[in-house]
């Protein structure tokens, strides 16, 4: 098996938004509604929404590839004010969860970090998503607040708030 972490390019999007809906019917239709889920993914994985944040400077979009196949994603947002980095998604498709991906995307996400001088890596996960809070505890997450957020449309969004700090750069010159 093949393991590649990329960016995301504008080629990438449908094939992206596809993963998308995929890993949120699996992991999401017993914590919300179909509706609630229809309406998340129609915000966050418009094709113009995901063009847009592509050419931000201050979110990356990274992919795992599996043998070439798309099988994982990660889009994260530097915090400049609290010298943060938020993991807006990280998702891996069911069938190649427990192969590492996850946590090779964590690591990109905190490469990027690290290259911005953020000091934490912050994530949002719903509050009954116990396998996602357990996967993050184990990679040194803690729950730092409870957020009940409305987000239009009659739904909210019922999460922890887990943080976990970056270890500093070492420098090459000591």
């Amino acid at each position: 098996m093949h393991i590649e972490v990329l960016p995301v390019t504008v080629d990438d999007i449908d094939s992206l938004t596809t993963l998308a809906r995929r890993i949120w019917l699996a992991t999401y239709s017993k914590i919300i509604s179909p509706a609630q889920i229809d309406y998340m993914l129609a915000q966050r994985y418009a094709p113009q929404r995901l063009r847009e944040e592509l050419n931000l400077p201050t979110i990356w979009w990274d992919q795992a590839r599996v043998d070439g196949r798309l099988a994982g994603f990660a889009s994260c947002v530097q915090l400049l004010e609290r010298r943060e980095m938020k993991i807006d998604k990280l998702y891996v498709d069911p069938d190649h969860q427990r192969q590492g991906l996850g946590g090779r995307l964590l690591a990109a996400v905190a490469a990027h970090a690290q290259t911005t001088d953020c000091q934490t890596l912050i994530l949002a996960v719903n509050k009954r998503n116990a396998p996602a809070i357990a996967a993050y505890r184990r990679y040194g997450f803690v729950i730092r607040e409870e957020v009940c957020i409305d987000i239009g449309g009659g739904f909210v969004m019922d999460d922890y708030l887990m943080a976990r700090p970056l270890l500093p750069a070492i420098s090459r010159d000591r």
